[in-house]
């Protein structure tokens, strides 16, 4: 049972939300920013994510994220912005200073629960692949080059916590290799489209869908590959998958009006957060990104 903060000050907000999600874990309240931060100094690795509104007294929402994401003990922890303010450029700042999950009020107890679920597996998940890469630190650092063949959802978290661990900033690249190649899977070789994924992760129905696909005669003989070469200045990552590709320029960059959707963030979080250079070929089953080496 995760550990939540929510932060509003308006009360009814808070009902709401505790009636929401009370059941399903535990949570804790703020009536507004400097309370917030306060309680989140006083016991800093107890919060598993945040529920934040963006407009309140004393400190409003931003200002709390901002601090959240400045400081190293809080960069891990998902922040879940709720606000009326729905506009193109408030979205997008919000989303620009790391709040990747957005809510806009007023939302629905489903669309509440699905973004949470999103955001806290989003977390278990870095945390997993950070731990099964670390214990392969070792072998992974001698390889100049190298082909890995994959095709289900535990051998994308393993390859790409186990690649990330030769990377500066394993964590971050650990992640953009990951929705990369989640990628590669689900639209690529599996056919999931951008709408069908958001129905399955508001039904909770989404890993289901990827495994009964998977087991799919059609399936058995398709996979996806990642390809690692080392050079003198930088590190790049081939990702190929034999699906017939997407249109890969509209998931380049944050887009306010995905802001509210529980997933579509993944390539441009990878493109902005994780590599020096990320680029598409042709119609988009392949996808080449590098990592510097040097400042």
């Amino acid at each position: 049972m995760a550990k939540l903060l929510v932060v509003d000050d308006e009360p009814i907000n808070l009902e709401i939300i505790a009636h929401c999600l009370g059941d399903e874990h535990r949570l804790s309240f703020a009536r507004d920013g400097l309370e917030a931060w306060q309680m989140l100094k006083d016991e800093p690795s107890v919060y598993d994510g945040v529920i934040l509104d963006r407009m309140m007294p004393r400190m409003d929402g931003m200002d709390v994220l901002r601090r959240l994401k400045a400081d190293t003990r809080f960069r891990d922890v998902p922040v879940i912005m709720q606000s009326a303010a729905d506009s193109s450029e408030q979205v997008a700042e919000g989303l620009a200073a790391g709040a990747w999950y957005y809510l806009a009020k007023p939302y629905s107890p489903k669309a509440l629960r699905s973004i949470v679920t999103a955001a806290l597996d989003d977390r278990r998940a870095r945390k997993d692949l950070a731990r099964i890469g670390s214990e392969l630190q070792t072998f992974i650092s001698m390889a100049f080059q190298a082909t890995f063949r994959f095709r289900r959802l535990d051998e994308v978290a393993a390859l790409a916590s186990v690649l990330a661990q030769i990377c500066p900033n394993p964590q971050s690249i650990s992640m953009g290799l990951s929705e990369l190649m989640l990628n590669a899977i689900e639209h690529g070789n599996l056919g999931i489209t951008y709408a069908e994924k958001g129905r399955l992760i508001e039904d909770g129905l989404w890993q289901d869908e990827v495994e009964r696909r998977l087991a799919e005669p059609e399936q058995a003989e398709r996979f996806a590959t990642v390809e690692f070469v080392r050079e003198p200045e930088q590190l790049s990552f081939t990702i190929c998958d034999q699906g017939e590709g997407f249109e890969w320029e509209t998931y380049l960059d944050l887009d306010p009006s995905r802001a509210f959707d529980s997933h579509g963030r993944g390539i441009a979080m990878a493109r902005h957060l994780a590599f020096s250079s990320l680029q598409y070929e042709g119609v988009g089953n392949r996808v080449k990104v590098a990592v510097a080496l040097t400042a």
